[in-house]
């Protein structure tokens, strides 16, 4: 079994995932954060507690089934400061203090492959091409750790949709920027570069798969994946390409930089699944970022994230351990 070591890298075990620097700053802002006990329309993050770019971005209260969890969202600033962003640091605190580098404007989008109308998008045209809805989104990583965060976006499908796919797309794969001059963590072989992630074609158009924008009501911070990323809730954080510049829409399964790196520990679906285990840890449960007790009892890990009503007939008598 190839494992991540062998590339020079040795990935963080599940009881060491709580960096010294979330732990330090958690509690200043628990208190600024405590009276939002449940998700509602319009609620008001406080200010101070936004670590992004600095601009608003609001976005309508979603009517896609299942986009808005009841969970207690996860405190913004531990949201903007744990991250897995390995283009600027394999540690949970490198994006947020290196990710300034990042240059959001001009960009551009690019669309191609099996698509009737290819077509390159910039930001501005992008943030424009579809009312911006809020969706609250649990958010699971593969290594046991996970966060609720209401994000600012719309549908990946409707971005789709105005390409036109062709008969022959049956996949999509997603490329992230790779610059060297903005993003340090390029100078580390524990990926092959540009990150690279892939979809089944329904499963991208499923209405859940989202293009994020914004979080928090502001537009994203760098180090969350400015200045758009793709939200898979039912699957692993990896899942979810961050700074992209390029979709592809093709008809054979593409590769995808963790499947290339460690195959026998990330499967392409890498749908969340208690009953699968990483080789290397147990993925029957979770510790939610930002609770005030590091030691409390783990939560349950749900399967499909606990998007199961609403993605399970995609995987409808697939062995979800061989596909896993």
């Amino acid at each position: 079994m190839l494992l991540l070591k062998d590339r020079g890298f040795v990935h963080p075990i599940a009881s060491e995932i709580t960096s010294q620097a979330v732990f330090t700053t958690r509690r200043r802002w628990l208190a600024a954060m405590g009276a939002v006990a449940a998700w509602g329309p319009r609620v008001a993050w406080p200010q101070a507690a936004i670590t992004a770019n600095g601009a608003a971005l609001p976005g309508a209260r979603s009517t896609v089934p299942g986009a808005l969890t009841m969970e207690k969202p996860t405190p913004s600033a531990d949201a903007s400061t744990y991250n897995n962003f390995y283009e600027f640091g394999t540690d949970k605190s490198d994006p947020a203090q290196h990710a300034h580098t990042l240059k959001t404007r001009p960009w551009t989008v690019s669309i191609e492959g099996e698509v009737k109308k290819p077509a390159t998008f910039g930001i501005d045209e992008l943030l424009k091409l579809s009312a911006m809805e809020e969706r609250v989104y649990r958010l699971r990583c593969v290594e046991g750790w996970s966060m609720v965060i209401p994000w600012v976006g719309y549908s990946l499908s409707e971005l789709l949709r105005k390409v036109e796919p062709t008969g022959n797309a049956k996949y999509v794969q997603f490329v992230t920027l790779a610059d060297r001059a903005q993003m340090p963590g390029l100078r580390s072989s524990v990926l092959d570069w540009p990150y690279l992630e892939g979809l089944r074609i329904d499963e991208a158009m499923h209405p859940l798969a989202m293009l994020a924008f914004g979080m928090y009501g502001q537009v994203l911070p760098n180090q969350n994946g400015a200045p758009l990323r793709l939200v898979v809730p039912w699957k692993y954080g990896f899942k979810s390409g961050k700074s992209l510049v390029k979709i592809r829409l093709v008809e054979q399964q593409p590769a995808t930089s963790w499947s290339l790196a460690a195959p026998q520990e990330y499967g392409f679906y890498s749908n969340v699944n208690p009953k699968v285990d990483h080789p290397r840890w147990s993925q029957a449960s979770e510790r939610r970022i930002g609770e005030v007790d590091l030691f409390a009892k783990k939560h349950p890990t749900l399967m499909f994230n606990g998007y199961e009503s609403q993605v399970g007939s995609m995987y409808a008598g697939m062995d979800l351990k061989k596909w896993f």
